[in-house]
């Protein structure tokens, strides 16, 4: 015990770092754990959009939006999405795939839009990036 504290005192720094780098993926792990919207790769999403009537919810910013989205995804950036669920309301109870450039923005996005009662959101994993690497179709216009 007494060597464990030597080495504490003498590597504060280290040992600060590796407690920061635990929380953080426990903190990940239990997040993972909890999710209640599904997450699924472009293809699966392809498959959900043929079988479903599925609602596209593109968070990204009017930029990036311009830059490549999903055929008749509707923009409600990440940004305003608060200011815009009256808008989504009609879809509360409709299957809705969520994505944005990366997969960073969509990810709160649908835990935000889970704990307001749309129960069957699904996360597009690697956004519109993912979905171009697939060779899938995207819409270059506004």
């Amino acid at each position: 015990m007494a060597r464990l504290i030597e080495f504490i005192t003498n590597h504060w720094m280290l040992c600060v770092a590796f407690v920061v780098v635990a929380y953080l993926l426990i903190q990940e792990l239990i997040d993972n754990v909890f999710n209640r919207y599904n997450a699924i790769t472009p293809i699966a999403a392809v498959v959900q959009m043929n079988n479903t009537e599925t609602v596209i919810i593109d968070v990204s910013e009017a930029n990036e939006y311009k830059k490549g989205h999903i055929n008749e995804a509707i923009n409600v950036p990440m940004s305003k999405l608060d200011q815009k669920l009256g808008m989504l309301e009609k879809y509360k109870n409709t299957p809705m795939l969520v994505n944005c450039h990366t997969g960073a923005k969509s990810a709160p996005a649908c835990k935000k839009l889970y704990k307001l009662g749309f129960k069957q959101v699904t996360n597009l994993i690697g956004g519109i990036q993912a979905w171009e690497d697939q060779k899938l179709p995207i819409n270059r216009s506004s």
